[in-house]
């Protein structure tokens, strides 16, 4: 096992509040997320590098290891069985899964209109466009966007099956996330749609990629259930 304090960091980054970025995370190889100064919102989607049509799939991972949220020791599977990344660390314990990002009307409901127009890079992003237009990048457009993780953020259910924002906001937390295979990784960090703060005021991001090499008996992901051990077979198989 190769811990993150023993390796030499091979790319690092701070992504200012509302902006979006993309990565392309070679397998063997981990992220870090950290929220530098708390209530950061990092809504992501995941493509297989090597084919974007491969992509993050959320009812596959929910349902494969009985969970509604990620966190340490959950894997990431793609819509074709696959494991992208796998949850190797997290000091935060609940990343959103069920909700979605910000878009123009939620924006404008919760903050009013503030335009690029007029007020340049002071204007309101929303989280939708902002990775609508970095998956353009990669020639992908609005029929490639899917569900999201909201790294970050927690959203509980209750009785009645109604959606409440808990506020688990820490300066310095931060999760790990290792690609099992070769990893596109979209990201925005405009606010989550259903925070409580009236104010747009996006938090930064600080992304770290190091490499880890988990092997597969080391990773959490791989013991957490026999479906997941599936997932990574599948993958194996596929990166031969």
């Amino acid at each position: 096992m190769n811990d993150f304090e023993e390796n030499v960091t091979l790319f690092e980054k701070e992504i200012p509040g509302g902006w979006n970025f993309s990565h392309i995370l070679k397998r063997g190889t981990s992220l870090r997320l950290t929220d530098i100064e708390g209530g950061v919102n990092a809504s992501t989607l995941l493509f297989n590098q090597k084919d974007y049509s491969e992509r993050y799939n959320m009812a596959d991972t929910l349902k494969a290891q009985f969970t509604s949220y990620i966190t340490k020791g959950h894997a990431l599977f793609s819509d074709m069985g696959r494991i992208l990344v796998a949850v190797i660390e997290d000091t935060c314990g609940w990343h959103d899964t069920m909700t979605a990002c910000s878009t123009p009307v939620t924006n404008i409901e919760k903050y009013g209109k503030k335009n690029y127009q007029e007020f340049r890079n002071e204007y309101y992003r929303d989280g939708f466009t902002s990775l609508l237009t970095e998956v353009s990048k990669y020639d992908m457009s609005l029929r490639d966007m899917h569900s999201m993780i909201n790294f970050f953020t927690r959203i509980d259910v209750d009785q009645n099956g109604g959606l409440s924002y808990t506020k688990q906001a820490r300066a310095g937390a931060f999760v790990d996330i290792q690609a099992e295979m070769d990893t596109l990784v979209v990201i925005n960090t405009c606010p989550h749609p259903m925070n409580p703060e009236p104010n747009y005021s996006p938090k930064p991001l600080k992304i770290t990629v190091w490499e880890s090499n988990y092997s597969q008996k080391e990773n959490p992901s791989y013991h957490l259930r026999d479906e997941n051990k599936r997932g990574f077979i599948n993958t194996t198989n596929y990166n031969k």
